[in-house]
């Protein structure tokens, strides 16, 4: 089973290792990460280079899709050549995902119309300017489209389709692996929970409060 997780210029770390981490533990998993071109792209910060070993071009039938998000996003939006493998890649899948603003990418190249999605909190809303149904949950699955919220909801979508394809009881072995046993020191991972002040905070200085 091939899984291609798509890299681009400032894509966000987590986004993508947390499937990394997660699906490919599949049995027999062929995980590839892939770009435009062959090398190591930078993530959002510049501190940290994923290589993507193989090019779009290379990768055509991949039985699992992902796509990671971050500030460099809103570049890709309008990039026909990832936009267009996007629909190539998804033809033959048997799974198409997405992490945090990945969804926005997927909704660019026309694949979550009419299809429940989800993405970052402060990104959500956007989605129906493609004609997606923005819901308001870490993971959403519909048909064989799997979106996650923002970026550590990857964790989750990687061990819920691990779930769906490998069974239970493969998935529990792996987020206990993994030791993924979540404790916050703050209940503050949500809008809905965190103070007022710094929501409005981080909405207003959002890229996507120009949108």
């Amino acid at each position: 089973m091939q899984i291609a997780v798509v890299l681009f210029d400032r894509f966000t770390a987590l986004d993508a290792v947390g499937p990394y981490e997660t699906l490919g533990r599949l049995p027999g998993a062929d995980l590839v990460f892939v770009a435009e071109h062959r090398g190591p792209v930078r993530s959002d910060t510049g501190a940290l280079a994923l290589t993507a070993d193989r090019t779009l071009e290379e990768v055509t039938r991949p039985d699992i899709v992902v796509v990671p998000g971050g500030p460099g996003q809103s570049a890709q939006m309008a990039n026909e050549t990832l936009l267009t493998w996007l629909r190539t890649a998804d033809a033959a899948s048997t799974w198409t995902t997405s992490v945090c603003t990945g969804s926005l990418l997927l909704a660019a190249a026309g694949l979550l119309r009419g299809r429940r999605a989800t993405s970052h909190w402060l990104a959500l809303d956007l989605l129906k300017e493609f004609g997606a149904q923005p819901v308001e949950e870490r993971v959403v699955i519909a048909d064989k489209y799997v979106t996650a919220a923002g970026v550590s909801a990857g964790i989750d979508m990687g061990l819920t389709l691990l779930g769906r394809i490998a069974g239970d009881e493969h998935a529990q072995a792996v987020q206990l692996l993994t030791e993924y046993d979540p404790q916050p020191p703050y209940d503050a991972g949500s809008p809905h929970k965190a103070p007022a002040r710094l929501v409005e905070e981080l909405r207003s200085g959002s890229r996507f409060s120009l949108t």
